[in-house]
């Protein structure tokens, strides 16, 4: 249960995050009261998949799902640079989330 809350909060980091873009610096009403709704829903299934996982486990595993969902939904639908070293960065970060999950 502990990874199915930390997926769905990563899930929800990539959604505040993409808000939070939409929010022109915070003077859009809706993308900003999504960004806060979904804010506070992720930081809460975090808390809670933190009671059974370690910190350091889920905090990493959290924000790469929240860097690697961000980066793909900036190239996708926000016109955002698909680079060679940009895919290589990703690539890194889900390297690294598959190994700290095997750790």
């Amino acid at each position: 249960m502990p990874w199915i809350l930390l997926l769905f909060a990563g899930l929800l980091e990539i959604v505040w995050a993409v808000a939070m873009k939409q929010t022109a610096g915070f003077t859009r009403l809706w993308p900003t009261a999504i960004m806060g709704v979904s804010m506070i829903g992720s930081f809460g299934l975090l808390a809670l998949a933190m009671r059974d996982l370690p910190l350091g486990t889920a905090y990493t595993i959290w924000t790469g799902i929240g860097a690697v969902g961000a980066f793909t939904v900036g190239i996708m639908f926000l016109g955002e640079a698909l680079t060679p070293m940009r895919i290589i960065a990703a690539v890194l970060i889900v390297t690294g989330l598959v190994v700290m999950k095997l750790a």
